[in-house]
């Protein structure tokens, strides 16, 4: 048998908890994230709510202006290099190590590897390019690079903790993280690395969101209570937020040795792409039909065994509905009836962070014995026909907890988690 990999540590910044007993209990209570915000100080702007991540500020690309929670240990030098996001997926990947009982020295031998996922920082990255033109190519901020560009978060966190096993990123737009959880899982399952640190982050910042305004993609509901509502007939945009989320991922066997608290088995995953369009999901759900069915074939999983499925699904009116059509081909067609929800109704949407945080939340979901409501749910769209969609949090223990998401360009990808056996 080849290693199973298990999930035994979890650190989160987000816009719903800085912990993981506040993430539990606001997942529980169905208690969303969102504020009203001003975006570039411009009230004219149709976008009024976001995901906002409490008690980080960085009001200026200056690191000195930073600000975090005093419990967390930022090094200097370090956030010399650092975007935003970078600062939140270091207070997260600390939490997750505490969490798993694991000391900085244990991942320097080579069996212990990092993947990251963000698409770079474009509040840093404007400015410096800004301040090179207006300097004509004589002056730059010498680190202006390595914090803004998409592999910021593994330069930055490799060196730091000295990694030597592999280090990677990965840029799928909204599938970005799940990318990097699965090929985790495969380098457990092939024997490459005995331990995987997983870490999905994105800025919380104008320029990470507003961007997607221009697309249409962004709700302009100005109510934080009924702005984020996925699978709701008067939905009309994702709601933007920031944060990070990390997962540390081992050998089931080298885990139990030490006697690690064993979250969730990761037991399948897989992938599929759309070939349809490169900013719209598949009308019918095509790829992530695929996806999903890839998966419970990788983890030799029926549909019927499924308990919980933590849906992809934006609050957008597109792609809530393609995802709705391919739930209900492999589930409902086939008798299968899971619960289903989307946790983005309560954080927003994470972009590259999405996927990792909800595998998170499922892993949660799986070890505290609940599933998340389908909040803000009032008038299912019609399309969402045959799908048990909670309007309130159970108190039901999946075994089996499958998390989607779906990128651009029609990147699909699922994991299937089980209950610890």
């Amino acid at each position: 048998m080849p290693p199973l990999p298990v999930i035994t540590g979890l650190g989160f910044i987000t816009s719903i908890g800085q912990d993981r007993p506040a993430v539990v209990r606001n997942l529980r209570e169905l208690r969303h994230g969102f504020e009203p915000v001003e975006f570039f100080g411009n009230p004219d702007l149709p976008v009024k709510v976001a995901g906002t991540v409490k008690g980080f500020s960085f009001p200026t690309p200056n690191w000195r202006d930073w600000r975090w929670p005093e419990h967390f240990a930022v090094d200097r030098e370090l956030l010399r290099g650092l975007a935003p996001h970078g600062v939140y997926a270091l207070c997260a990947l600390q939490q997750a190590l505490a969490d798993a009982g694991l000391a900085a020295t244990q991942l320097t031998d080579g069996t212990t590897g990092l993947f990251c996922a963000s698409a770079g920082s474009p509040f840093l990255l404007g400015n410096f390019l800004d301040q090179m033109h207006a300097t004509r190519g004589e002056r730059g901020n010498p680190m202006g690079i390595i914090s803004s560009i998409a592999g910021t978060l593994n330069f930055n966190l490799a060196a730091h903790y000295k990694i030597t096993g592999a280090v990677c990123g990965f840029v799928s737009a909204c599938a970005s993280s799940s990318h990097a959880l699965g090929y985790a899982m495969d380098e457990i399952r092939l024997g490459r690395q005995q331990r995987m640190l997983v870490v999905g982050a994105e800025d919380m910042t104008a320029e990470s969101i507003v961007s997607f305004s221009s697309l249409r993609a962004l709700s302009n509901n100005p109510d934080p209570a009924t702005a984020s509502r996925p699978f709701d007939r008067r939905r009309d945009g994702f709601v933007g937020t920031g944060g990070a989320v990390a997962l540390i991922v081992e050998d089931a066997a080298l885990a139990r040795a030490r006697g690690a608290h064993i979250y969730a088995e990761l037991v399948g995953w897989g992938q599929a792409g759309d070939g349809y369009a490169v900013a719209a999901s598949h009308p019918e759900g095509a790829g992530l039909r695929h996806a999903m069915l890839r998966t419970l074939a990788d983890a030799r999983v029926n549909a019927s065994e499924v308990s919980y499925v933590n849906a992809h699904a934006t609050s957008t009116p597109a792609g809530d509905h393609s995802e709705a059509l391919a739930l209900r081909a492999v589930f409902t067609a086939t008798g299968a009836k899971p619960r289903i929800s989307s946790t983005k109704a309560l954080t927003g949407h994470g972009l590259s962070l999405a996927g990792a945080m909800e595998a998170a939340f499922c892993a949660l979901a799986i070890d505290e014995g609940f599933i998340p409501g389908a909040a803000h749910l009032e008038e299912p769209d019609p399309v969402c026909a045959g799908l048990d969609l909670p309007r309130t949090s159970l108190a039901e223990a999946p075994l089996f907890a499958l998390n989607n998401s779906s990128g651009f360009g029609g990147s699909n990808v699922c994991h299937l988690l089980r209950r610890p056996t």
